[in-house]
This record gives structure tokens, sequence and C-alpha cells, in this order.
């Protein structure tokens, strides 16, 4: 199932020169710009090396720049470009749609079921991962 809204996916944010791999970055950022490296692994529940790739491959596209924290030069921060920041809504708009088409054979109970038994199953295993 999660290649399958991956593939949809995929297919709707190509056309905006975004992948499916800077895609979660990128909704984080886009919720709080100028995170923290580390933070992101964080928040993604990747690995570290994971997160170098990926916002090596974002900056190459001119998606993000990385500066060092004001207040702790060791630190460095990451900052959405002016194209990521304009590609904000229709990025958001592309996983709205396919989300809703994928999710249209379901009523709007079978959908918000689907959601809480997949939250469900996150939950424990998580828990089951400490």
């Amino acid at each position: 199932m999660a290649r399958l809204f991956a593939r949809g996916l995929t297919a709707r944010i190509r056309p905006l020169g975004l992948t499916t791999g800077t895609f979660p970055a990128l909704l984080e950022l886009w919720e709080k710009d100028g995170l923290t490296q580390k933070e992101l692994v964080a928040r993604l529940d990747i690995e570290q090396a994971t997160m170098a790739n990926t916002l090596a491959r974002m900056e190459r596209d001119g998606l993000v720049t990385r500066q060092k924290d004001a207040t702790d030069g060791r630190v460095q921060r990451v900052w959405l470009t002016k194209r990521a920041q304009g590609l904000r809504s229709s990025a958001l708009g592309a996983a709205m749609a396919e989300n809703h088409d994928a999710l249209s054979a379901l009523t709007e109970d079978e959908q918000a079921m689907l959601v809480e038994l997949m939250r469900k199953v996150i939950d424990a295993r998580k828990q089951g991962a400490t």
C-alpha cells in the first residue's frame, strides 16, 4: 500500500521537480523552517547518513541552504530557498489529491477507520522499538 501511495505521489510531484525522498523533509521545513539536521533526523525517524544525503540533494536542487546557527557555530540550520517555499501550495495540493484519489473507494467512515488503525499500528511499533 505504501508503494502504491508513493508511486502516485511521485507522479504528481515529479513535474514540480520534487521526489518522494525529499518530500518528508520539505513537509517538516514548511512547518518550521530553520531546523537542524539533527532535528530533522529525529522528526523523520531516519538515519543520520540518509538525512545528510537527502539534504545534499536538496541543496544541489536549489531547495535548501545550510547556514551556521547564529548562537552556536558548530550547528548548521537548514533553510528553505524561495523556490522551495514557492512549491509548498502545489506540492501539498498534489499530496492531498493523491490521498483523495487513493482513498476514494472507501466511505468517509472507512477512511477515518483506516487512518486510525494505521496510527495504532505505528504507535505500537514505535513503543516496541524503544
